[in-house]
């Protein structure tokens, strides 16, 4: 139907499709989502309008719409282990807005990771609302360690008495130990806000601490490691429950997307299988063997070493910016994106870092094994970025990896 009302359009998306298949995806911040999961954020709920919340809607007409989100609540609630989901946030800075909403006002102070540090622009950068309509204080990791000093985080709480202090970020490759926030915002009386966008799926998985007994507030979107729809959600104990929902409608938002939220539904269905702890521990594993692998390859690694699902690299003394080794890695079929380190000199659009992530890779199949392969294929690109030679070999090695690990059924 889509190719006889818009050839365009449709020819477009069969090229994207071809491209996913025939790249290497190591994009931290994306995955495959499942057939099930498209299929529902395609489906028929997209002509729903449902202002409100299930059994209170300013709309007529919900009834099975009001089953099928109360269903992602419930089972958001049981994969996370906390008292209430919201499932509303388009995004998740439309989730992290909210969470602001709920417990802040505008010229409050609030601490979040610098944005060069492993932070996102929605924990307190200049250019973004979270900079623009509150006090930010930004924490960084320690020079010497790269790594969050949770004495020195507590030292800046005391010092700046914040109102909300935020945990959870976008490219800190270490566990966070949640326990450590909760008692700086005991003491400083701060509301803890845990962003756990990008481990929500190791999480759920069962690889990686949950915030859920510690945190007044969890955002986080429902894609990445979750593979679900590309949307967000909010988790809170009960007691916040009223404030986060007045905060997204009528606060924030007007009406629902029902068919990402039926999508959410089932990625939370699908996360709760046995099969999905596997995939998450294997996101991990893969991760740390390619960590190794770079780093016995000679190139270095922010931190050292990663514990999650992504590493971060440092090209400063390859003599190769963050940007210039993502585009020579695309020439090659290796898709990855440039990324600040902690303590750049280079802008953010240039930046001295590069940003890989398993979780796509991991989706296709891919194993310690592929990963020590591929470890060398970008080892050879970051080493001779202009050789045209050497990024054709990769190229066809790339290819041959991608027919070895297809995506939807190919």
């Amino acid at each position: 139907m889509l190719e006889k009302t818009d050839s365009v359009i449709a020819g477009l998306i069969e090229k994207e499709l071809e491209y996913q298949k025939s790249t290497i995806r190591l994009i931290a911040s994306e995955n495959y989502a499942s057939k099930a999961v498209m299929e529902a954020t395609g489906s028929i709920l997209t002509n729903k309008y449902a202002e409100g919340y299930p059994t209170k809607r300013y709309y007529a007409g919900n009834r099975y719409v009001d089953e099928i989100e109360i269903l992602a609540i419930e089972r958001a609630k049981k994969l996370f282990g906390v008292g209430h989901a919201n499932m509303q946030p388009h995004a998740g800075a439309s989730a992290n807005i909210a969470a602001f909403y709920a417990f802040l006002e505008i010229g409050d102070r609030f601490m979040g990771l610098d944005l060069a540090h492993g932070g996102h622009l929605t924990h307190g950068s200049p250019v973004n609302f979270s900079g623009k309509w509150f006090k930010a204080f930004s924490y960084g990791v320690s020079r010497e360690t790269e790594v969050l000093d949770y004495d020195e985080i507590r030292k800046m709480a005391l010092q700046e008495k914040p109102k909300m202090i935020i945990c959870g970020y976008t490219a800190y490759p270490m566990v966070i130990d949640f326990r450590a926030f909760r008692e700086i915002c005991d003491e400083v009386g701060a509301i803890m806000m845990a962003d756990i966008s990008h481990i929500a799926g190791l999480i759920a998985g069962n690889v990686y601490p949950s915030p859920a007994k510690y945190a007044d507030v969890i955002t986080s979107t429902t894609h990445k490691t979750l593979r679900g729809p590309r949307s967000a959600m909010i988790l809170c104990p009960e007691e916040n429950a009223k404030a986060i929902d007045k905060a997204v409608f009528p606060g924030l938002q007007g009406g629902p997307l029902e068919h990402s939220i039926a999508a959410k539904a089932v990625c939370f269905h699908e996360a709760m299988q046995p099969e999905f702890g596997e995939y998450a521990s294997q996101v991990i594993k893969n991760a740390k063997v390619l960590a190794d692998e770079l780093v016995a390859s000679g190139l270095r690694l922010v931190g050292g070493k990663t514990e999650t699902h992504l590493i971060l690299l440092d090209l400063t003394k390859k003599n190769i910016t963050g940007k210039d080794a993502q585009i020579a890695l695309e020439e090659a079929g290796i898709i990855t994106n440039r990324n600040t380190i902690p303590f750049d000199t280079r802008s953010p659009f240039i930046t001295s870092g590069l940003r890989i992530g398993t979780a796509a890779m991991t989706t296709r199949g891919m194993k310690e094994t592929d990963m020590k392969e591929l470890a060398a294929m970008i080892v050879k690109i970051i080493e001779n970025p202009a050789d045209s030679a050497v990024k054709e070999r990769v190229s066809e090695e790339v290819k041959e990896i991608c027919r070895k690990f297809p995506i939807y059924g190919e």
